[in-house]
C-alpha cells in the first residue's frame, strides 16, 4: 500500500501564489463610478443617522421609564 505525501509550497511561494491570485481576482472586479458611490455614501450616512435617532429616541422613553417611572410607583 503506497501513501502519497502531499508536498506543501514554502511560505515564499505561497506568498507569491497568493499575490498572484489576489491580482486575477481584483481583474473581475466590477468597480463601482462616482456617481454611483455618492448615492450609495449618501444612503449609508441617512441611514445611520436615522437610526441613531431612533436609538437616542429610545434611550430617552426608556430612561423615563426606568428612571422616572418605575421609583414613583414606589413612592420614592
Amino acid at each position: 500500500m503506497a501513501t502519497e505525501v502531499a508536498t506543501v509550497p514554502s511560505a515564499p511561494k505561497r506568498l507569491v501564489l497568493f499575490y498572484h491570485d489576489v491580482v486575477a481576482e481584483m481583474k473581475r472586479v466590477t468597480w463601482p463610478d462616482r456617481p454611483q458611490v455618492q448615492s450609495l455614501s449618501i444612503g449609508v450616512i441617512a441611514l445611520s443617522l436615522f437610526i441613531g435617532l431612533l436609538i437616542w429616541l429610545m434611550d430617552l422613553s426608556l430612561q423615563a421609564i426606568m428612571v422616572r417611572g418605575i421609583p414613583a410607583l414606589f413612592g420614592v
